[in-house]
């Protein structure tokens, strides 16, 4: 699912030492599809030359409002008409107090006012500077206004301070326009998705685990954070970006999934179990390194809990729970016996054997269960797999309040 095809984006960008980020963020955009204007102001000139905006979108690069080189219209008025969306990053202090004021004097800020689209404003500036009542007051009224700010991130600025006033990071920003993109069918829900694996300490050293990266589960955050939901993820060992507008819970073993599922559970309307959480942890943990010896090794294992078996005996009334099942053989007939078993109300089934289903990998190739119905999706990337299961929990839902 691709929210920006096609879309169009005027970005602004504004005299600031970050302005070099606005070309990574065209870069993406394009790639992504969509089809981006860039306008820049003159001070913007001083950071970064137009021909890289024009090389990276394939559109002319705007700057002066009465440049006399270009087709007889408008510009600041068509744009405002066919936008989607704009975006200012970097946004300067100057920038935000004057569309705070409603101040029209250059073509970007002409632009903005002409627009009745969204509108997203990324501050970048000193720490000193973004800090000031006055830039506050000024952020606050455009809040009040309908834009919508992202947050400015904390760390060491061109200037040497270290404060809060760094642009947020292009990923992000990206991940902004997308959300404010997309139909927000979630917005209201509360959902936890598990994911990653769980290490189960052996000694100091060792542990038992499995090759789970988290790749689905964290696709499945995201998609809900993107419709609205309000999401924690509750995260066994990843190497995985936390996904935007997702809270994060780290944890280690399967102990300790359990108790953050069931410190959720009771205000959750969505549960999705796609952790790899391990079946048995060590009877006994050694406090110091177990030694290499010349025989055999034996471990005694003990059962963790089942976490998706409590929360099918726990299920709250319209609470909806979806469990996962990797298998290797009989996938079918084995998830349809943990459906039952576990009380679940969908399963998204597949088997590791299956090329593009394995760890790590960025597709999958799922069975979705249910009592009623089973459901085969073809090979896709784990965001399709994940907006799929996600609408036919919201399928469940609709069927139960119907």
């Amino acid at each position: 699912m691709n929210i920006l095809k096609d879309k169009k984006i005027v970005l602004g960008v504004t005299g600031s030492i970050a302005a070099y980020k606005a070309a990574d963020l065209c870069s993406m955009l394009k790639k992504d599809g969509a089809d981006v204007t860039v306008i820049m102001t003159k001070n913007a000139l001083n950071f970064i030359n137009p021909i890289t905006f024009e090389t990276l979108t394939g559109n002319k690069c705007l700057v002066d409002t009465f440049d006399r080189n270009f087709e007889y219209k408008v510009e600041h008025v068509e744009l405002a008409k066919s936008s989607d969306l704009l975006m200012v990053a970097p946004a300067t202090a100057n920038i935000i107090a004057k569309t705070a004021m409603g101040i029209a004097d250059d073509m970007l800020s002409t632009t903005i006012l002409a627009c009745s689209c969204s509108k997203l404003f990324a501050p970048a500036m000193n720490t000193r500077m973004y800090e000031n009542p006055a830039t506050l007051a000024n952020i606050e009224l455009l809040k009040k206004r309908g834009m919508k700010i992202i947050d400015a991130d904390t760390g060491y600025l061109a200037c040497g301070d270290v404060g809060k006033g760094k642009l947020a990071a292009v990923a992000d920003l990206r991940e902004a326009l997308i959300y404010e993109l997309c139909l927000k069918d979630m917005e209201g829900l509360k959902v936890v998705v598990t994911a990653g694996p769980t290490r189960e300490e052996l000694d100091p050293v060792r542990f038992i685990s499995n090759h789970s990266t988290g790749k689905m589960g964290y696709a499945i955050a995201a998609m809900a954070a993107r419709r609205g939901a309000e999401v924690t993820l509750v995260s066994g060992a990843s190497e995985l970006e936390t996904p935007y507008r997702v809270r994060r819970v780290d944890i280690v073993s399967a102990a300790d999934m359990a108790a953050e599922v069931k410190s959720l559970w009771n205000t959750a309307d969505i549960i999705v179990k796609a952790a790899a959480v391990a079946d048995y942890t060590p009877l006994n943990y050694q406090s110091e390194k177990m030694k290499k010896k010349d025989s055999d090794l034996n471990i005694p294992l003990k059962r963790t809990e089942d976490i998706l078996g409590w929360l099918g005996e726990n299920k709250r009334k319209g609470q909806v729970i979806c469990g996962f099942s990797m298998e290797t053989e009989n996938m079918l007939e084995n998830s349809r016996k943990k459906l039952q078993k576990k009380n679940a109300d969908i399963l998204a089934a597949n088997n590791l054997k299956v090329e593009g289903a394995g760890f790590g990998t960025d597709t999958n190739v799922v069975t979705l269960i249910t009592a009623d119905e089973v459901r085969e999706l073809p090979k896709m990337s784990k965001e399709d797999v994940a907006c799929e299961l996600l609408d036919e929990i919201l399928k469940i839902r609709e069927k139960r309040r119907g």
